[in-house]
């Protein structure tokens, strides 16, 4: 009988609980994104989001921050397989870029701003993985200028404030079932 009612009781937490990674990698599956890096003054980008149409991948193009959108950057044809597509731009003068990878479909596979340093270490920063409908054209998809997505692992994604509550609860859950398991282990054996 106890054994049934833990089980009753646990339903909820347990079907919340299997639903989270569900509700997570819903958009997180549809956004496959980029991944950009420098060595020097080389910038190269890959992704794994892109078809092949045509005998083209798609584009992609590194944008000054005063490049406004896409038909504005320095573009690059991407090459490669249907694992993975990739694209590079050589002698990029130091300052802070944003590439914008376009699919030939016309789906924007993401974006990620990159800086690119006089010295010998350059770096990355912020990364935003986003997409957009099929009908957008390159030369409408602006550059994002989201700055640094700091704190609580903000760089690596921007999740909302939906997905952050759930989460919350489910800890918040999974604390208050500890302490009720834990008081009623402590407790003396009763029949």
């Amino acid at each position: 009988m106890h054994t049934s009612r833990l089980l009753v009781r646990s339903g909820p937490i347990l079907a919340a609980a299997l639903a989270l990674p569900a509700a997570l990698a819903g958009p997180a599956a549809a956004a496959s994104g980029i991944s950009v890096s420098t060595t020097g003054s080389t910038v190269s980008v890959v992704t794994s989001a892109c078809s092949q149409i045509n005998g083209s991948w798609g584009n992609a193009a590194l944008l000054t921050s005063k490049q406004a959108n896409f038909s504005q950057g320095r573009q690059s044809a991407l090459s490669g397989t249907s694992v993975s597509q990739s694209a590079a731009w050589r002698g990029v003068s130091p300052g802070t870029y944003t590439v914008v990878v376009v699919c030939s479909s016309g789906s924007t596979a993401g974006t990620q701003a990159v800086t690119v340093s006089s010295g010998s270490a350059p770096t990355t920063s912020s990364t935003t993985a986003s997409t957009t409908s099929s009908a957008a054209s390159p030369a409408a998809s602006p550059a994002p200028s989201r700055g640094v997505l700091g704190g609580l692992g903000g760089a690596a994604r921007d999740y909302g404030p939906l997905t952050l509550g759930i989460g919350a609860a489910l800890v918040g859950s999974g604390v208050i079932a500890t302490g009720w398991y834990l008081r009623r282990r402590s407790k003396p054996y009763r029949l």
